[in-house]
């Protein structure tokens, strides 16, 4: 038709033709298709080809599904198009029914599911990795193990904004007490009834913000979190430092390739999505119009921080959820009408939370290491006992535990005492503190809208540093509100320096300060772990921040008159080529005088950081205290026995920590940690303390030291990681005396590496009473081929320890010949290792098992064995319940010895006519002396004090009745002795023998010895 309308009508009835000619194709293919089904490529297609009509028109695609074959259609699938209209020129869009929705969304999940399960494993290997720090826990260790939910309380911004009470333990405990949600709760609706979006997670440095947000990754991808279908999580930290424009879907496909074909479908679709932004306070964000655009494309190019601002404002896929975690500080950055719901993470305010925490922690079976397969897990028992007596008494250490990442150091500490088997030890506990305060600061600056971007650690040296060194000094460790105040320099500060404190009480205070505990100090402070403040006073010091004013003073004017002097010799270098002028040359030189003055004062410094660290690690009042070790391990477990009363006055504070930290903050591992957190020290600053330590530290360490001071010295050394200066302090120590120190295997690995820099001889080395054990042994078996008198008296060494002494005595390179074995329960089976020994040892001239549960057959053993011997001189088989034959029989070999010519055999089941057949022998071999009773005939023996010197020192630890069993007859053979003798001079030296023994009988009877 030539008319508009009439070219209009035969278009459409066209179009209507060609529609019923299309599906009347579709049925005859579908049919004759052999497989009855075609994929779904080629139903969109015919889709598409389908023109509109007026009314309603549905087509059935029905296809049955081809197996192995990606997206196509399910047998019986029913899809209900909805017709095209045509109204006045223009196109309706498509109608798709709910049905049609439902079936594209299962399409849709079918063809991403596989992208989202790459996903959920890349996400769960990442967020499952263990830093350095945790992989000392072994390898079976894992978030998902060992995880505690913190407790989570619902809050408002109005109580965010409010002064804070009196911060006490009660007030903390009572807050958190309240309003208590899970996290599988944080987007329920609120309690108007309004369905939550965005929730807002913060909580002071040190709750546990980062290892929640790992847990619920995890969980995620392990199926437990069924509420969201994806979850894409982004660091802050990482969007902060990049400002170039970049889409959403960008910024997801390039950190998450797997979501590449995901991620078009965001926005359109109803996917429930949950984006996660850690450590918002790393961003500065702009809620105003003005300051960041509107964007609701995820295609569209923005700064990162308006995607984060668009998301937010639900501007930029609305459906989505979000959870934002920060620090108290930064929350108010985001409006409120932005947020749905506030939750402050408190930690573990309930005592049973840190218990389970600790239960998990150290029972986990790979807990003991590889080098202690042999460890029963009673000992992991005992500790978690421990500790918790220890909490339930309401001790300070309850307080400290409130934070989550303290009882993490609790753990590594006590993995570090009580597992450490390995030379040398693998960590320091300097490292465990600096590796905890990365855990914590890495990378954290104190306030990112601050111009200055201090660090947040470095910011705490100064400020906190200066409290800890001044309760160091004053021998404090509680403090009141005047002394923050005096140290935090309040009255002095500028409005942008004042804001960074407000930042840093809101934020940090928490994590190195805690109400104090102790009645009537609820309004002081003290320092969450007590060795915190010995790190944090050390950090103080060795940074350079105890300064004189004439040392500031010169540090400044040495760098103005460097760079001044720079410039000037520049152009005085420069005339005196033009103009050689005799008086340039020397104005030259003064120039470069006043740098090196001022350098040099400012220089100072390094020795009076070695002079601090001197007089600290040898203070004289601190000699008689238990060393370091004992000290931490009692300030974490408790001490044993009735607990002081509240008004009792406590002991004088220690602070033998302090030094040794000093020394471990300049090993060069701690040093590249603590540059990472903005704490620079230079190379050449700790050579030269080390060079200054030489001339104090050495020289003071040469004069004698009780044991526990010693074994403070050399956990010094050990901590300091300076072979070359350790070696040349070891060189001075020819004798060391650590009896009496409870030899860990801990601090047997600390001296036999401190020992292991060097390879001298050690004269003398004594480990008595030490509680060594065969494993102890073993891990000082270097360290003892070297010594030569060697002293393992009251040890509890039995059978497997004396194996171990048999391959140290048969050793070609051992050194030792005085061996005191005395009180130890050797028993015959160590006795037949020790005879062993003997028969190939070449050094070996003394050897004492006075007390060792020989018998007769362990003597007998001996016996056997020592004819094998060239080089024995002494042998001490006293108190060992051996009779007269093997009395006898040891004698008589020694009779034979070329070398042997002394045998103690008092103190054991010897008669009267075995005495003089023991008697007879020594006459009869010339140079022979065998050490019976302390007569010899009708003489006193001229061993006589030396018996009873060994008796009165070893009392302690013998059965007291035997031992006044045989007194009484020692006293009964000198008092027959003396009546047989005429000789006056002989019966006054009875007399004088008699008096001593009456003496320490009386002692022994009334308990006094």
């Amino acid at each position: 038709p030539d008319t508009e309308a009439g070219r209009r009508e035969a278009a459409r009835t066209g179009a209507e033709g060609a529609g019923r000619d299309l599906m009347g194709c579709i049925r005859v293919c579908w049919l004759r298709s052999p497989q009855g089904c075609l994929p779904w490529g080629g139903w969109m297609q015919l889709h598409r080809s389908l023109p509109g009509s007026r009314g309603t028109r549905s087509v059935y695609l029905c296809a049955a599904s081809v197996p192995g074959e990606l997206g196509s259609v399910p047998v019986g699938l029913t899809l209900t198009l909805g017709c095209v209209h045509y109204q006045g020129g223009s196109q309706e869009r498509l109608v798709w029914p709910s049905s049609a929705r439902h079936g594209l969304s299962h399409l849709r999940n079918v063809a991403s599911s596989d992208a989202i399960k790459k996903h959920q494993k890349s996400l769960s290997a990442w967020f499952s990795h263990q830093p350095n720090e945790e992989r000392q826990f072994g390898p079976s260790f894992s978030v998902d193990a060992v995880h505690v939910d913190p407790v989570i309380r619902e809050s408002s911004l109005e109580e965010i904004l409010k002064p804070s009470p009196d911060l006490t333990i009660q007030t903390q405990l009572q807050q958190s007490c309240r309003q208590v949600i899970s996290l599988q709760n944080l987007f329920d609706v609120d309690a108007c009834g309004w369905q939550v979006k965005n929730v807002v997670l913060y909580g002071t440095v040190g709750t546990g913000k980062s290892t929640l947000i790992k847990k619920m990754v995890v969980d995620w991808c392990h199926g437990r979190l069924p509420r969201f279908e994806l979850l894409i999580p982004f660091s802050c930290e990482d969007l902060s430092h990049s400002r170039a424009p970049i889409s959403l879907r960008r910024l997801i496909t390039k950190k998450y390739q797997h979501l590449r074909d995901v991620v078009p479908i965001l926005g359109a679709s109803n996917l429930n999505v949950l984006f996660i932004l850690n450590g918002l306070e790393r961003l500065n964000l702009d809620f105003r119009l003005a300051g960041t655009e509107l964007c609701c494309d995820p295609s569209e190019p923005v700064p990162p921080s308006a995607i984060v601002v668009n998301l937010l404002r639900k501007y930029l896929l609305p459906e989505a959820s979000i959870i934002v975690t920060t620090r108290p500080s930064a929350v108010r950055r985001i409006p409120s009408k932005y947020v749905g719901r506030y939750a402050e993470i408190c930690g573990f305010s309930d005592t049973n939370l840190q218990k389970l925490y600790f239960q998990m922690r150290l029972s986990q079976p790979s807990c003991r290491g590889q080098h202690a397969v042999g460890s029963s897990s009673g000992e992991q028992e005992n500790l978690v006992e421990m500790l918790s007596r220890n909490l339930e008494h309401h001790n300070q250490i309850t307080a400290a535990c409130f934070l989550p990442s303290y009882c993490w150091l609790v753990c590594t500490t006590l993995h570090f005492l009580y597992f450490t088997k390995m030379v040398p030890p693998s960590q320091t506990l300097t490292g465990i503190y600096t590796s905890f305060l990365r855990l914590n600061f890495s990378g954290e600056v104190l306030d990112s809208t601050d111009p200055t971007n201090v660090s947040m650690m470095k910011y705490a040296a100064k400020t906190v540093g200066k409290l800890a060194y001044e309760g160091v000094m004053s021998r404090k460790t509680c403090f009141s509100e005047d002394d923050l105040q005096r140290c935090f320099e309040v009255e002095m500060k500028t409005e942008s320096e004042l804001n960074l404190l407000e930042v840093f009480r809101s934020d940090v205070f928490r994590f190195f300060l805690s109400p104090c505990v102790q009645p009537g100090k609820e309004h002081t402070f003290v320092f969450t772990i007590p060795a915190m403040q010995e790190y944090l006073a050390a950090l103080y010091v060795v940074l350079g921040e105890k300064k004189t004013l004439a040392q500031r003073v010169g540090k400044e004017l040495s760098e103005v008159f460097g760079k001044v002097s720079e410039d000037m010799a520049v152009i005085v270098n420069t005339i005196s080529k033009v103009l050689p002028l005799r008086f340039l040359p020397v104005l030259f030189n003064l120039l470069k005088i006043f740098p090196r003055y001022f350098s040099r004062l400012s220089g100072k410094d390094q020795d009076a950081i070695a002079h601090t660290m001197a007089e600290e690690l040898f203070k004289e009042e601190d000699y008689y205290n238990d060393d370091v070790l004992d000290q931490i391990n009692s300030s974490i477990l408790g001490v044993e026995g009735p607990m002081r009363h509240p008004d009792e006055a406590p002991d004088d504070e220690v602070f033998e920590l302090f030094p040794i930290f000093m020394g471990g903050i300049l090993s060069r591992r701690n040093r590249a940690i603590l540059e990472q957190l903005g704490c620079s020290i230079k190379n050449l600053a700790a050579f030269e303390i080390a060079k200054a330590m030489k001339k104090t530290v050495i020289r003071k360490s040469r004069k004698g030291l009780p044991p526990s001071e010693l074994m403070d010295y050399l956990f010094f050394l050990h901590e300091f990681q300076n072979e070359r200066f350790t070696a040349e302090a070891i060189r001075s120590l020819r004798t060391v005396n650590l009896s009496s120190v409870k030899m860990t295997p801990l601090k047997c690995s600390v001296l036999a590496s401190v020992m292991g820099t060097t390879s001298h001889e050690v004269e003398e080395l004594n480990l008595s009473s030490c509680n060594l054990d065969t494993s102890s042994l073993r891990i000082l078996f270097a360290v003892l081929l070297r010594c030569k008198t060697l002293y393992l008296q009251l040890n509890n060494l039995g059978s497997d320890a004396c194996k171990e002494i048999r391959d140290l005595l048969l050793h070609d390179k051992c050194m030792v010949s005085n061996l005191r074995l005395t009180n130890n329960p050797v028993g015959e089976q160590g006795a037949q290792y020790l005879a062993e020994a003997l028969a190939g040892n070449r050094s070996l001239t003394r050897l004492s098992l006075l007390h060792t549960a020989l018998g007769d057959r362990g003597a007998e053993v001996l016996a056997q064995h020592l004819a094998k011997n060239q080089h024995l001189q002494e042998l001490n088989l006293g108190y060992n319940s051996l009779t007269d034959t093997a009395a006898l029989r040891v004698v008589e070999v020694a009779k034979k010895h070329a070398t042997l010519d002394k045998v103690h055999l008092y103190f054991n089941d010897i008669s009267e006519d075995g005495k003089r057949a023991l008697d007879s022998l020594r006459m009869d071999r010339d140079g022979v002396r065998a050490l019976v009773f302390l007569t010899a005939g009708t003489d006193v023996s001229d061993y006589w004090s030396n018996i009873l010197n060994v008796v009165q020192k070893n009392l302690p630890f013998w059965d007291r009745e035997r031992v006044r069993q045989h007194l009484s007859l020692i006293l009964q053979d000198l008092e027959s002795s003396r009546r047989q003798t005429a000789n006056p001079w002989r019966k006054a030296k009875f007399l004088r023998v008699e008096s001593e023994v009456k003496k320490m009988l009386g002692k022994l009877q009334h308990g006094t010895l």
